[in-house]
């Protein structure tokens, strides 16, 4: 059954975008050509608005119709469009090798200082998507050329303050072999079950989805309330957006010319008024983190004997494997708090 699912929320986010669009546009839209509007309805539209006084002076001067004046009066509306022309006529554009005026040197030196100066700042101005998926690119976040040469501790401080505004934001940097790890189980297991426990009610599940973008070297999770899932399957929204973006999981230079591992950076969004609080998703993350394997090796012999019993629950969930109980989940649930 989990296999089936997968499918559904492959590109939830996008769906649910097109579905919004479409209802809030009426079945009778048109496309129209602007260049038809712009230069063949304004004439019309003149003509129309004085008809009746032009009608009048047809009359008044012996004229059948306004065609009949209108010839009467081409010589005159000939020399009118020659002297507005001559009025309206394109200065002439300057040749290739002429030099700039002294007005437009410093200009250009602004300019070039701007860009200089923004090649310098660790963000970027964009706020485009290039990607169909919707998912905006690091680099129309940050200035990557700039960024890569950030140390580690450096970066992972600017990636946090750029964060810290934004209540309803997940924010973490994550070492390029711990993303590893969790990727590798993530596409052979992009799809879980994760419990987020509330002690006056018991726990509450939620479902997660793994995508990935090859536009912007990301790799996105969807998390959903279970009930809402199965109450309305393709149809139910996230309520937490996390995306990893992998464009600097490369070596980079640190502090004092030594080399560092290179990074994941992540970033999430909760969206409001979907029952699920910022602790929450945050408490959902690093569930995430830990049973695909992004904390591996922590606590010494004991820590590796649960790390080896969560990734079963994970594998055996994937596989549909009857060994998988939600018992067994809650236990390991518990033993992170």
């Amino acid at each position: 059954m989990a296999a089936a699912r997968v499918p559904m929320l492959r590109h939830l986010l996008s769906s649910q975008t097109r579905a919004l669009r479409a209802s809030n546009q009426r079945r009778w839209a048109q496309v129209h050509d602007v260049r038809f509007l712009a230069t063949t309805q304004q004439p019309r539209n003149i003509l129309e608005k004085y008809r009746h006084k032009l009608e009048g002076k047809a009359r008044d001067e012996g004229h059948a119709d306004i065609d009949s004046l209108k010839a009467a009066y081409a010589d005159k509306i000939q020399t009118l469009r020659r002297e507005t022309d001559a009025v309206t006529a394109p200065l002439a554009t300057p040749p290739p090798n002429t030099p700039p005026t002294p007005h437009s040197q410093p200009q250009q030196q602004q300019q070039q200082q701007q860009q200089q100066e923004a090649k310098k700042q660790p963000f970027s101005s964009s706020s485009s998507s290039s990607s169909p998926t919707g998912i905006k690119p690091l680099s129309q976040i940050l200035n990557l050329p700039k960024a890569s040469t950030l140390p580690t501790k450096e970066l992972t401080a600017i990636w946090r303050l750029h964060h810290a505004a934004l209540p309803n934001s997940l924010c973490a940097t994550i070492p390029a072999s711990t993303f590893t790890v969790m990727e590798d189980l993530a596409r052979a297991n992009p799809q879980f079950v994760l419990p987020v426990p509330h002690p006056e009610q018991g726990a509450e599940m939620h479902f997660l989805q793994w995508t990935w973008d090859a536009a912007t070297r990301s790799a996105t999770v969807l998390f959903t309330q279970l009930a809402e899932y199965k109450a309305r399957g393709e149809f139910a929204a996230p309520h937490t957006t996390v995306t990893h973006y992998k464009d600097l999981m490369g070596p980079r230079e640190g502090e004092e010319g030594r080399e560092e591992e290179g990074v994941v950076l992540m970033q999430g969004t909760v969206v409001e008024d979907r029952g699920v609080k910022v602790d929450n998703a945050r408490w959902l993350v690093m569930c995430l983190q830990r049973f695909y394997g992004g904390w591996d090796g922590v606590g010494g012999e004991g820590g590796k004997v649960r790390a080896e019993e969560r990734r079963r629950l994970l594998e055996w969930f994937g596989r549909g494997d009857g060994r998988f109980s939600v018992d067994k989940l809650m236990e390991e649930a518990e033993r992170m708090g």
